[in-house]
């Protein structure tokens, strides 16, 4: 039985995750699933994700949320050793390591800033741009530090599909991260040397960019945790 990916167009984790299949050209069955709709936080979602997260991953059965997981999962079942998820441990470690890295900091303090104005109540403050600076520091860091073309090694890595999915937030509402020189040259050679890949990601910006010049209504989705806009009508 062929993978179904729940997921949506737009979100980071969804578009790593679908590099990562197209890069290992493993056959799959994608399953949009509607935010502004809420399909996400239905009872019937629940059974795939009790944290009613995007994305999830449904292999024959086998359902496995949280991007990293699955990035980790569909390389070690499908594709041991591809160079994508190295086995080697120290450059194992490192990819690891970004994964976690972007998780509870990179995309954690720039979605913060990026998205989650653009979808709910949430303001850009001094404060959230001071932790998007903080985190584009740290990255440039690693990348001066380890010397490899890409985030954690001298060849692509799923680690890298995460880092640049959260970097493409920031180009979706023009923010000028250029000064980074190392994040920016790193951010555009893979738009160069990638451009099916980065196919994936460029489209999700296009509706990004729309959403932000155009907010959503999702004041009927009663959200647990965001707070909803108030929509005048």
């Amino acid at each position: 039985m062929v993978m179904k990916l729940y997921a949506v167009s737009d979100g980071p984790p969804s578009l790593s995750v679908r590099q990562a299949l197209a890069k290992l050209k493993l056959p799959f069955e994608l399953v949009n699933v509607d935010f502004g709709k809420g399909e996400h936080m239905t009872t019937e979602y629940a059974l795939l994700n009790p944290q009613k997260e995007i994305p999830v991953l449904d292999d024959d059965g086998f359902h496995l949320s949280e991007s990293n997981a699955i990035l980790q999962y569909i390389c070690d079942k499908y594709t041991p050793g591809n160079e994508l998820y190295p086995q080697e441990a120290k450059t194992r470690a490192i990819v690891n390591h970004r994964l976690c890295f972007n998780l509870s900091t990179y995309y954690a303090n720039i979605s913060a800033y990026t998205m989650a104005p653009i979808f709910f109540d949430y303001q850009r403050t001094e404060l959230g741009l001071k932790k998007v600076h903080m985190a584009l520091d740290v990255f440039e860091t690693y990348l001066q530090r380890l010397g490899t073309k890409y985030a954690a090694a001298d060849h692509l890595t799923i680690a890298d599909f995460q880092l640049i999915n959260s970097t493409m937030t920031l180009e979706a509402i023009d923010f000028d991260f250029s000064k980074y020189t190392k994040i920016y040259k790193w951010y555009n050679d893979f738009k160069t040397q990638y451009p099916e890949l980065w196919k994936i990601s460029e489209d999700a910006m296009k509706e990004i960019q729309y959403f932000a010049a155009n907010p959503p209504d999702l004041s009927h989705l009663n959200h647990p945790i965001h707070p909803i806009r108030k929509i005048n009508k």
